[in-house]
């Protein structure tokens, strides 16, 4: 078998054996097949696809490179159970997020999980690109050890029920490899891909129950409820396949979620959040995607819903928060003091220049801003600025007075802040008009598309 005659049978629109697959990732892995020759396979993916047979057959290859994460003593943790596993069948969950502006998700709802008895087991990434991901957000709290191993994680999942850590290089080893040279070869945005890639790295990491967050929009990576719905259809599938039970919530990034954007902000509101100040298009959000995976429990979206709200109410979410942060050295104290974390030397109001409603809130213009602020990176190996970012004070539908405040930039370095002041204004579309006077729309995207 030789790479060179597979790329020939892709290039044509061939289907691949189990066997082809394999010899394809297993060989690039070890150094067999070059990085040309790898990328052209890629390439020839892109153009003529995959079909589910072989997508399974590259996840699988996938999950095979590398461990999978196993959690021998967590029947002994106190909490949900699955309905199905009788009382000592514990649930391991885990959420994933094709990424979007503002998207503090994880933060949240992993604590607030935890709280409700699920156990959460979360390997996350860093951003790159416009903003931070969620190991960039939690790297913002003085001392939070990002890097466990895999034993440390397991026993804290054990111990207090959730973790955080970035992914082990010993997880999918095969698709670390390969996404990094789909990010350089225009490679990416093959939904095949796409799906191998995530669903890999979430059954390698141990999950029984998984839910994924994928997002449309101006901020997302996928632009329309379209691609979003037929990428969620796909992964399911393909868990499916697997014998993992996955299920998707499509949700719009029209705008970006919540008021903070930047790493050491998003902390803040997510804090905010677990006190029980909430924004209303980031806990529906939340609440949806605990909602699809407390189901797991027996619960139903109501009663769901409700035991959320309980274990914010009583402070349990935002206990278990800075249990987990202690747990991972972090300063827990930055629940009350948040001077604890970075902070810009100064901030800068972005002003409306006229009355009305805002109309439209473009997300990527947000994020770019951010970016310019050094809230994002470029390479993996960049610096990022973990106090800088912008917080948002007006959102799609709100009403604003000529002069009003739109945004509130926080920055360190006076160089491009007028660049990323002029993004955000930019960003805005105010009407003087009134919604639904004529259209019928309230102005609002709806923000949960779709649940499968």
């Amino acid at each position: 078998m030789r790479a060179v005659d597979l790329i020939e049978k892709k290039k044509r629109g061939k289907k691949h054996t189990e066997e082809e697959i394999y010899f394809l990732v297993n060989g690039y892995l070890s150094g067999g097949i070059a990085d040309y020759q790898m990328s052209a396979w890629l390439m020839a993916v892109c153009f003529q696809g995959l079909d589910i047979e072989e997508t399974t057959h590259l996840t699988r290859s996938y999950v095979e490179s590398g461990e999978i994460l196993a959690f021998p003593d967590i029947e002994g943790l106190r909490g949900a159970t699955c309905a199905s596993g009788g009382a000592s069948k514990k649930i391991i969950a885990d959420k994933h997020s094709t990424g979007g502006v503002g998207d503090k998700v994880t933060l949240i709802l992993i604590p607030l999980l935890a709280a409700c008895g699920l156990v959460c087991a979360k390997l996350s990434g860093k951003g790159l690109g416009y903003t931070g991901g969620t190991v960039d957000k939690l790297d913002a709290i003085p001392g939070f050890n990002c890097m466990l191993d895999t034993e440390d994680f397991v026993a804290q999942c054990s111990k207090i029920g959730c973790a955080i850590s970035s992914q082990s290089p010993n997880l999918t080893p095969a698709d670390g490899k390969i996404y990094a040279l789909r990010d350089v070869t225009a490679t990416v945005d093959n939904k095949s891909l796409i799906c191998a890639s995530v669903v890999s790295k979430k059954i390698a990491s141990g999950a029984d129950i998984i839910a994924l967050d994928v997002k449309y929009g101006t901020g997302a990576f996928i632009k329309t409820k379209e691609d979003a719905l037929e990428l969620a259809q796909l992964m399911i599938d393909i868990g499916k396949q697997l014998g993992k039970k996955i299920s998707a919530v499509i949700t719009s990034m029209e705008q970006p979620l919540g008021t903070h954007i930047g790493n050491a902000l998003e902390v803040i509101e997510s804090i905010e959040f677990l006190k029980g100040r909430t924004e209303a298009d980031l806990k529906e959000v939340c609440f949806e995607l605990g909602a699809v995976l407390l189901a797991q429990t027996g619960l139903n979206r109501n009663a769901a819903y409700a035991l959320m709200e309980e274990k914010i109410a009583n402070g349990e979410a935002l206990e278990k928060f800075r249990e987990m942060v202690a747990a991972q050295g972090g300063e827990p104290d930055i629940t009350e003091d948040y001077s604890l974390l970075p902070t810009a030397r100064g901030v800068f109001e972005v002003c409306s220049v006229q009355g009305g409603t805002v109309l439209t809130l473009d997300a990527l213009k947000v994020a770019k801003a951010c970016k310019i602020l050094g809230a994002g990176r470029d390479k993996k190996e960049d610096e990022i600025d973990y106090a800088t970012g912008v917080v948002l004070k007006k959102k799609i539908g709100d009403s604003v007075s000529k002069g009003e405040v739109l945004a509130v930039l926080h920055y360190n370095s006076d160089a491009k802040l007028n660049e990323a002041a002029a993004l955000i204004e930019e960003a805005y579309e105010i009407s003087t008009g009134t919604f639904g006077k004529d259209t019928g729309s309230s102005g609002k995207d709806e923000l949960i598309y779709k649940v499968l």
